[in-house]
């Protein structure tokens, strides 16, 4: 690419936009019409965010792009690790010490 990072054309952020937008308005749109139940809710709600998080790395942080995506994967699952690692002792600390005499 000549040293010149290839960072998407408009057409991929407006594509990449609207999906977030749509998968924004959707969860938004089950909560309020009371549309099924409490766990099937959580749950929808999780998968969509979970796919608004892969749109997000795929329109917006160009994961697929790059001489050595690999790295970029990698630097990704680092910090999902750390993440999950923050929130669970979080959790865990809390549930035992709110279990204190």
């Amino acid at each position: 690419m000549n040293g010149h990072e290839n960072h998407g054309s408009a057409k991929t952020y407006i594509m990449g936009f609207l999906f977030s937008i749509i998968l924004t308005i959707i969860p938004l749109w089950l909560v309020i019409q009371h549309v099924m139940s409490k766990s099937m809710l959580t749950v929808s709600i999780l998968l969509i965010a979970l796919l608004q998080l892969i749109i997000q790395f795929f329109f917006f942080m160009h994961i697929r792009e790059g001489e050595k995506p690999r790295y970029h994967v990698m630097a990704l699952v680092l910090g999902a690790v750390m993440v999950f690692t923050i929130v669970a002792g979080s959790i865990w600390i809390m549930t035992f010490n709110s279990q204190v005499h």
